[in-house]
């Protein structure tokens, strides 16, 4: 049954689908969804606004309007306040706390003299998926981009230093994972973000192959011409080719 009352409405232009939005709702009413921030469902939104301030562009904001009556939080949420939970999955709509956008400070880079001490994480954001990375997320603007199927990071030691350090970075699968999203996900970037280079990483297996095209097939559509380099790692863990396109 519908009734006026104040509602959350999210405009879909100022949203820039950095997911800041998503762990401040108890409620679980809003989850990016195709790389913007969407109410699940009228009756999972209480309407006071606690996901406001966390908007960077202001996208959200409290309207009334005719709206299912409240009902409580959304079904993954509610699933949470059991005594003994079972593990939960992020929900398919990508309103994951572990999408939320995070960007990290400077690391050092050498370690006090006299001392050993391992190399520094080279990561300088979240998330790194890309499934996961929205297209608008502001590491991306202006960034050197590095594209790397998920195995390499495992088979080349000297990844963070060699590659990571100074960049951006997507990882995926091009044999498991859908193409397709994949390629709307690059031509959306192409177009939103003003990525300077790209890095693609790959291992010398056939499967692996198919990244660099995707990457190109989105910059294609999006109608961008962008540097970028094709590196081959071997199973070994060598570097055994280098392209420039």
């Amino acid at each position: 049954m519908k009734q006026t009352r104040k509602i959350i409405e999210i405009d879909e232009d100022l949203c820039n689908g950095c997911g800041e939005c998503v762990p401040s709702c108890a409620e679980g009413a809003i989850q990016i969804v195709n790389g913007k921030a969407k109410l699940v469902a009228d009756k999972y939104c209480d309407g006071l606004g606690a996901c406001l301030g966390e908007c960077p562009t202001g996208a959200l904001r409290v309207v009334e309007r005719p709206a299912e009556e409240f009902e409580g939080p959304a079904p993954h949420v509610a699933q949470t306040t059991h005594s003994a939970p079972a593990p939960s999955a992020c929900p398919s709509g990508g309103g994951c706390p572990g999408a939320r956008i995070q960007q990290f400070g400077s690391r050092p880079t050498v370690a006090p003299y006299g001392t050993s001490a391992p190399a520094p994480s080279e990561l300088g954001h979240w998330p790194v998926q890309i499934r996961l990375v929205p297209p608008g997320a502001p590491f991306l603007q202006g960034a050197d981009l590095l594209v790397a199927a998920d195995c390499v990071p495992v088979a080349y030691p000297a990844f963070h230093q060699d590659f990571l350090r100074d960049k951006s970075v997507m990882i995926g699968c091009p044999k498991f994972d859908d193409p397709d999203p994949y390629i709307d996900k690059f031509e959306a970037i192409f177009a939103q973000s003003s990525v300077k280079s790209v890095t693609v990483v790959v291992m010398e297996v056939p499967c692996c192959q198919g990244l660099p095209v995707i990457v190109e097939e989105g910059m294609r559509r999006a109608g961008r011409k962008v540097p970028m380099e094709k590196v081959v790692i071997s199973l070994n863990g060598d570097i055994i080719r280098r392209y420039s396109y």
